[in-house]
């Protein structure tokens, strides 16, 4: 995540790209300090047990669930459940469609 990058909000779905989960999506469950973020993807990490990661370690998406935002804003908790959930649907939603090619930028890919 580079300086320019807008501030990642709570409920925001985001895409690891260092460590051993690097490639997996999760969602920020909470903010810390000035660079630091909770994750949980209520599968491996589960909300009780969240990691702690770097900023410049993620990608946040442009996918915020009001499911996970809701929740977390009205009681400070959220399930599990409700986090498989956010992640299904952004997969469902965004993944495939940039599988699909619909929103390539004008780029061709010799795979």
């Amino acid at each position: 995540m580079n300086e320019d990058d807008s501030i990642p909000l709570i409920g925001q779905v985001v895409r690891i790209m260092q460590g051993r989960e690097a490639g997996q999506y999760a969602v920020i469950i909470k903010l810390l300090e000035d660079r630091y973020v909770l994750l949980a993807d209520g599968e491996k990490r589960k909300y009780d047990r969240p990691k702690k990661k770097n900023l410049h370690h993620i990608e946040v998406m442009d996918y915020i669930s009001p499911e996970v935002q809701k929740s977390l804003l009205e009681t400070g908790r959220v399930t599990n459940g409700k986090l498989r959930f956010a992640i299904a649907k952004f997969i469902n939603e965004v993944v495939t469609d940039l599988k699909k090619g619909d929103q390539h930028d004008g780029e061709r890919r010799c795979n």
